[in-house]
């Protein structure tokens, strides 16, 4: 069968694309390199014609909240519109945990993916996951410097390559909704978190967690990115992850 995979060739993109591969089928890769714009809505009914199944993992590298709507709202519209012209029977989107608990810029725009995947015309199934091992490393790109300002956060991160095969299983099976979230096996502070992988990089930075301003830092530092019920646990560990090359290469992702 043909899945069809939106940011295929990005970060969580590429594992999604090796995963649907591992389960026996054929990946499109919804992409500007594959001639598919998600904003324009360029390519994509060529794309899907033929391609019964949507994984969507295309994102935004941005905390500002107009950006992040106008992003989501419209690849999210484009690819649902498609969909329904050329017969898509189930569309699977990556949301993140918490983002109803937290307004924060980023999610602003992921609370619009879901509502619209949701209360569309395609069959869909929401997963919400929490922030991947990579994410530290993301935070202290953003932030140059000798000294490093994290949130104050408590999240409780998931190999990026779990949340893949997951969305590949959601995807195969029927329409759900949306569905427990998934998350790693423990929870961490985001400050813990990058000063130890400040350590497994030879990083000599001082890593300073300061607490958002208003209800948003309230929410982050209180566990509002947290799962609060039960749902599909990864095992590997943020440790067993900062002994892969992953963690001396990768940047992350918004989450």
């Amino acid at each position: 069968m043909r899945i069809a995979v939106a940011g295929g060739t990005g970060g969580v993109g590429r594992l999604v694309v090796d995963a649907v591969r591992a389960a026996g089928h054929e990946p499109v890769i919804l992409a500007r390199s594959t001639g598919v714009d998600l904003i324009r809505g360029s390519g994509l009914d060529e794309a899907l014609t033929g391609t019964p199944v949507v994984i969507d993992v295309s994102n935004v590298s941005t905390v500002n909240r107009k950006k992040s709507e106008t992003f989501f709202g419209t690849a999210t519209g484009n690819l649902l519109a498609a969909g329904q012209r050329v017969g898509v029977r189930h569309h699977v989107a990556l949301s993140v945990v918490g983002v109803d608990r937290v307004n924060w810029g980023y999610y602003a725009g992921k609370r619009i993916q879901e509502r619209l995947v949701l209360d569309g015309a395609v069959p869909a199934t929401v997963l919400r996951s929490t922030q991947f091992h990579e994410f530290a490393a993301q935070m202290l790109a953003s932030v140059p410097g000798p000294i490093a300002v994290v949130p104050q956060m408590r999240i409780q991160p998931i190999a990026a390559h779990e949340v893949a095969h997951c969305l590949v299983d959601l995807a195969l099976a029927d329409p759900a909704g949306r569905v427990p979230d998934i998350a790693g096996p423990q929870q961490l502070r985001l400050s813990d978190m990058a000063r130890r992988l400040l350590r497994v990089r030879g990083r000599h930075r001082v890593v300073l967690p300061i607490r958002l301003p208003g209800a948003t830092g309230r929410a982050m530092a209180g566990g509002g990115l947290l799962p609060t019920g039960p749902g599909p646990r990864g095992t590997q560990t943020f440790d067993t992850w900062l002994a892969t090359p992953a963690a001396l290469r990768t940047t992350g992702r918004p989450g």
